[in-house]
């Protein structure tokens, strides 16, 4: 299984998150993909997702912060589902001194998300 970050909007209206996995059980029809780099030490402030997409990490480390102030460490190599399409959003910040580089997976059906909750999350 891959480490994953489940990001979701809330019934506050605020992005919340859920740590956990991404499983091989289901197969997730792509709607379109594409690649991005953005420049090592950038910031992005409070926006939520474009769209529901699987944000595939290649290279760089981020932090992502919640409204309500939760954080975590989104590392190469881990996936990013990110549903909050509306709402507060989140924020990112790059953490040391190489790129972000990344490919996004833009799905529609939200019922084909193959993710599994960490214990405890």
């Amino acid at each position: 299984m891959i480490k994953a970050y489940h990001l979701y909007t809330g019934t506050d209206g605020h992005s919340h998150f859920t740590e956990g996995f991404v499983t091989n059980d289901v197969s997730t029809s792509a709607v379109s993909t594409h690649f991005k780099e953005t420049a090592p030490h950038s910031v992005y402030d409070w926006h939520p997702a474009p769209a529901t997409q699987y944000v595939v990490t290649l290279q760089g480390t981020l932090e992502f912060e919640m409204n309500s102030g939760k954080k975590f460490i989104l590392n190469p190599g881990e996936i990013l589902i990110a549903m909050d399409t509306t709402g507060s959003g989140h924020k990112w910040q790059m953490l040391g001194d190489e790129p972000w580089r990344r490919m996004y997976v833009v799905f529609t059906d939200i019922n084909d998300i193959n993710f599994v909750a960490a214990q405890g999350s």
